[in-house]
C-alpha cells in the first residue's frame, strides 16, 4: 500500500479543486441562506464523472473505489462546498447496491446514482434507537409477493432532494437484541411513505427530516440482499459513510486552515505579520499536523476498502473519522479565534463553519461510540453496554 498518489488521482484532486473552487464558499452559503439546492454544483460534478467515480464502469461509473470518492469530497469540502449526498448517495447506496443488488436492481439505480441523476438517501437512525442499531424497530412483513413496511427514521439527510431511500429495517422474523438488518430500497413517492424536515440551527443546502413508513408496500425486488443480511451488507455501506465523513471534515479544516493562514501572512499589527507570532504560528501548524495524521488514516481506510477487506477496513475507518473530527473541530475554532472580530463576520464565511464542522464529532457516528469500538475491537475490552 502506498501513500504517493498516482499522477490519475492527483489530475482527479486538482480537476475537483477547480470545480470547487468555480463555486466557492459563497456560491454554497448562498444556497443555504436561501433555501435553495446545490443543483448546479451537482449537476456538473455528475457531468464530469466525479459523483459516480467509485461505481463500476459497466454501470456508468468511473471504475475506481472509496479512495477517488473520498479525493472527491475532500476537495470540494476544502474550497467550502462540501456535498452532504456524495456521503450518501454514491459511497452508502452506491456501494451497497452494486455488491448485494440484483441484476436488475443495479441497472435501474446505478447508472443515474453514478452520473447524479438519481439521488438516493440512506435511513437507519431512528427515534428511540439512535445510535443502538439494535434497538430498530422498523420492520417489514411479507404480504405474498410483496413487503409491507412500517416505522419511522430521524437526522435523514437530503430526502426532498431524493428518488429513493436506502432504509435499514429488521424483517419480521429476526430476533430481537441481534441486528440483522434487512435493507430496501423505498421511491419517495410511495403510497404512506412522508416526511417532515427538521429545523437545524445549521447553514447548509442539505437539510434533515424525519421518515414516516405508514404500511408502505413494497414489491418483493425493493429488499437489497439477504431478508436478514448479515453486518457485511452493513458494513459495505458504514465504511464508505466513515471514510466519507473523514474526508469532509479534514476538507473543512483545510479550508478554515487556509484562511487562517492567508490573512495571518498579511495582518500586521505590530512590526510583523501576526502569523510571526508563535501564539498564532503553533496551533496552525499542529492543527496541519493532526489533519495530515487524519488523512493518511483515512486513505489507510479506503485502500483496504477498496482491496475487499470490510472488516479489516473498519477500524482505520472508524479511527479516521474520529481523528479528522477532532482536528477539524479544533482547526475552525483557531482560525476564528485567529482572525480576531473577522473571524464572525459573513466577509470571511469562518462563522458558519463552527455549527457546520461541530456534526462531524456526532454524525455519522458519535466519537464516543467510535472509541467504544476501538475498545472492544481492537484493544479487547469488555462492553458497558
Amino acid at each position: 500500500m502506498s501513500f504517493i498518489e498516482t499522477d490519475e488521482r492527483k489530475e482527479l484532486r486538482a480537476a475537483v479543486a477547480a470545480l470547487g473552487k468555480k463555486y466557492g464558499a459563497e456560491y454554497f452559503q448562498k444556497c443555504a441562506k436561501e433555501d435553495l439546492k446545490t443543483t448546479e454544483l451537482w449537476k456538473e460534478a455528475g457531468d464530469l464523472g466525479f459523483i459516480g467515480v467509485n461505481l463500476p464502469e459497466e454501470y456508468g461509473g468511473g471504475g475506481a473505489g472509496m479512495y477517488e470518492l473520498a479525493i472527491v469530497m475532500e476537495e470540494l469540502a476544502a474550497s467550502g462546498t462540501g456535498l452532504l449526498m456524495l456521503v450518501v448517495s454514491p459511497a452508502i447506496c452506491g456501494n451497497i447496491i452494486a455488491r448485494f443488488g440484483t441484476d436488475e436492481q443495479k441497472q435501474r439505480w446505478l447508472p443515474g446514482l453514478a452520473s447524479g441523476e438519481i439521488t438516493m438517501a440512506f435511513g437507519i437512525t431512528e427515534p428511540d434507537a439512535g445510535s443502538n442499531s439494535h434497538q430498530i424497530t422498523t420492520t417489514a412483513r411479507r404480504d405474498g409477493d410483496e413487503w409491507v413496511l412500517s416505522g419511522q427514521k430521524v437526522f435523514i439527510s437530503g430526502v426532498d432532494q431524493a428518488d429513493a431511500v436506502l432504509v435499514v429495517g429488521r424483517t419480521e422474523e429476526a430476533k430481537t437484541g441481534k441486528l440483522a438488518p434487512a435493507l430496501f430500497i423505498v421511491p419517495t413517492d410511495t403510497e404512506g411513505f412522508s416526511w417532515t424536515q427538521i429545523p437545524m440551527e445549521l447553514q447548509n443546502p442539505e437539510k434533515q427530516f424525519q421518515l414516516f413508513f405508514d404500511d408502505v408496500r413494497l414489491p418483493g425486488d425493493a429488499l437489497v440482499g439477504e431478508p436478514e443480511a448479515a453486518l457485511s451488507q452493513l458494513f459495505a455501506g458504514l465504511n464508505p459513510e466513515r471514510i466519507m465523513g473523514a474526508a469532509s471534515a479534514i476538507g473543512m479544516g483545510r479550508f478554515a486552515l487556509d484562511k487562517a493562514v492567508a490573512y495571518a501572512k498579511d495582518r500586521t499589527v505590530w512590526k510583523t505579520p501576526i502569523g510571526a507570532h508563535q501564539g498564532i504560528a503553533h496551533p496552525l501548524a499542529a492543527g496541519k499536523v493532526d489533519l495530515e495524521m487524519a488523512k493518511l488514516m483515512m486513505q489507510k481506510a479506503a485502500t483496504l476498502y477498496d482491496a475487499g477487506d470490510d472488516w479489516g477496513a473498519a477500524e482505520p475507518a472508524n479511527m479516521a473519522k474520529y481523528a479528522a473530527a477532532e482536528a477539524s473541530t479544533k482547526l475552525v475554532d483557531q482560525a476564528v479565534h485567529t482572525l480576531g472580530g473577522n473571524g464572525l463576520t459573513t466577509e470571511y464565511g469562518l462563522a458558519p463553519m463552527l455549527a457546520l464542522v461541530r456534526i462531524a464529532k456526532v454524525a455519522p457516528v458519535s466519537r464516543e461510540m467510535v472509541l467504544n469500538f476501538v475498545a472492544q475491537t481492537s484493544l479487547g475490552l469488555p462492553k458497558s453496554y
